[in-house]
């Protein structure tokens, strides 16, 4: 992660691209990304005001942090990410955007990875303060982990960013790699 100065009274935006995810406890700082099939679980601890959100693209996984694309294994490094800032696990809330379907068989990827996501928030006992998954649009989401707000906006799928393949090789993921803009 870079060190980038932060001007008061102006939030510090945090891109998180797909096969990735991010975690903060700064006030002042926001996550972004945008949506297609891929789902976002944004989960905070509002006792301690640290948040994270993650971005797979792909359902399935089998939870040893192997290939972060996948649902349950970014689900758990989001978790485990939470935890070494501060986290509570028994205090973490959840809001869940994405898996639209956009084209034909990214329909099927949607609901799978949305599916995931309940499933697992739901055998892990983390509550679901709000969710917005499925329909034909993509979303630009925002979500400021320290209050737990979170701004939606839907995307024309004509006009949306094409989502990218899956990368040949995802690299090892970190908290610390996170892209600005």
């Amino acid at each position: 992660m870079s060190d980038h100065a932060v001007t008061p009274n102006r939030a510090r935006s945090i891109y998180v691209p797909q096969g990735d995810f991010g975690v903060t406890g700064e006030a002042d700082a926001y996550f972004t990304t945008v949506l297609g099939s891929c789902v976002s679980t944004c989960l905070r601890d509002p006792a301690v005001g640290v948040g994270g959100i993650n971005h797979f693209m792909l359902p399935g996984g089998d939870g040893d942090g192997a290939d972060i694309m996948f649902g349950v294994n970014s689900m758990e490094l989001l978790i485990n990410g939470l935890l070494r800032i501060g986290a509570d696990r028994g205090r973490l809330e959840a809001k869940v955007f994405g898996g639209a379907g956009l084209l034909g068989i990214s329909k099927q990827i949607g609901e799978a990875n949305a599916a995931v996501a309940r499933e697992f928030l739901s055998n892990e006992g983390i509550p679901i303060r709000s969710i917005s998954v499925g329909g034909g649009e993509a979303r630009r989401i925002q979500y400021w982990p320290a209050t737990g707000r979170a701004r939606q906006q839907l995307i024309d799928a004509s006009r949306a960013p094409k989502e990218l393949p899956p990368p040949r090789k995802p690299a090892k993921p970190a908290a610390e790699d996170m892209e600005f803009f």
